[in-house]
């Protein structure tokens, strides 16, 4: 029976997920070199090519597809085994705007809870404009917000994402001139 090194397979999904050797060691506090070690160990234990690897390029070989979920089964039943015999308990008040919750939200409190059981989530939804202020307040440890480019910067903050605004209307629409949107 085959064991297979955990950090090895960890460093496999993280570079996996980031597409990168070096932001894989920066995740995991290490060097590339060491990652690509561990990637070339676990490759030549399961006798298989998992990354397809160029210079500028990293990607899933096909066998990298094949194992991928499976390696993160693996991981996260190994951080559900030791967060089960964990007693402490921490808590994380977030709160979330009602414009970035999206349908992925429970499936992304799910993955969280099986890679940190001992965590417990205390979501607040709510504007962007209250849970700021919650925040400020201290009442909440972190918020994700929606933040217009024409309000001051935080620096307390870091941006996510960005999204662009559009205007969108029918084919036949025609403004009217004269007139304010």
């Amino acid at each position: 029976m085959k064991v297979l090194d955990l950090d090895a397979v960890r460093a496999f999904v993280l570079v996996a997920d980031l597409c990168s050797f070096t932001r894989a060691a920066d995740a995991l506090d290490t060097t590339q070199s060491a990652v690509s070690l561990k990637l070339k160990r676990l490759e030549g234990h399961l006798g298989k090519q998992l990354l397809e690897r160029t210079p500028r390029v990293v990607r899933l070989s096909v066998d990298g597809k094949a194992f991928l979920s499976a390696a993160r089964d693996l991981l996260n039943a190994h951080e559900r085994a030791l967060g089960s015999l964990s007693v402490e308990r921490r808590r994380l008040s977030l709160g979330l705007s009602e414009h970035v919750a999206g349908p992925e939200l429970p499936q992304l409190l799910a993955r969280l809870n099986a890679h940190d059981p001992g965590l417990v989530v205390e979501l607040h939804l709510g504007t962007s404009a209250a849970l700021l202020a919650h925040f400020d307040e201290r009442r909440l440890d972190a918020v994700i917000v929606r933040y217009g480019a024409d309000e001051p910067p935080r620096d307390d903050a870091q941006v996510l994402f960005s999204e662009p605004l559009e205007w969108l209307a029918t084919p036949a629409w025609l403004p009217r001139v004269g007139e304010p949107l």
